[in-house]
């Protein structure tokens, strides 16, 4: 919610709702959401060794920080040439079943630090699905298999440098977080 909307819904001067969210509150807007501005040493210190294992990770997958590709085998098998996408997921937000297909085909699943909406795992996350949500805002679809076809539509169309470029956002957050001692990344 922005300083204005919460302005108009309170009826009170949006710098007497910044001076609560900044000043009272001490809140900053980091990666589009609202975090306490103090992180302990604690998670600071984690937030950095994540960002580190993922950097090293990178190198010793590629050899440098360049993305990887993934396809569709035969038989529907899905497939990548290396790990680099394998380890960019989550274990926060994995079911018990998503938890299995990961572990059938050998991907690692690499931790999220607490507090940490900046340093989003998942390119998805934070590259993926603000995209994809601008370019369905005001389709409806009669079927649900209309909704796929428009979504197969969509995914075929990206070029290879949309993914490279989330990667490397990915990589550069990481990288700002190291050089920060484990402080927030702002936008």
């Amino acid at each position: 919610m922005k300083i204005r909307e919460i302005a108009l819904k309170l009826e009170i001067p949006k710098s007497t709702v910044h001076e609560i969210v900044y000043d009272t509150l001490g809140y900053r807007k980091v990666s589009a959401r609202w975090v306490p501005k103090m992180l302990s040493e604690d998670h600071k210190l984690q937030r950095v060794e994540i960002s580190q294992r993922l950097l090293q990770r990178c190198q010793q997958d590629n050899g440098d920080e360049d993305t990887t590709h993934i396809g569709v085998g035969p038989g529907g098998d899905f497939q990548a040439n290396n790990n680099l996408f394998d380890n960019l997921i989550t274990v926060m937000k994995l079911g018990k079943l998503t938890q299995q297909w990961l572990q059938r085909y050998g991907w690692e699943i690499l931790p999220h630090p607490v507090h940490s909406p900046d340093l989003a795992v998942a390119p998805s996350d934070f590259h993926l699905f603000g995209p994809l949500k601008r370019h369905l805002g005001g389709m409806a679809f009669e079927t649900e298999d209309d909704l796929i076809s428009e979504l197969r539509n969509w995914f075929d169309n990206l070029d290879v440098d949309f993914f490279r470029v989330g990667i490397n956002s990915l990589l550069s957050r990481g990288q700002k977080c190291t050089d920060l001692h484990g402080d927030y990344v702002e936008k």
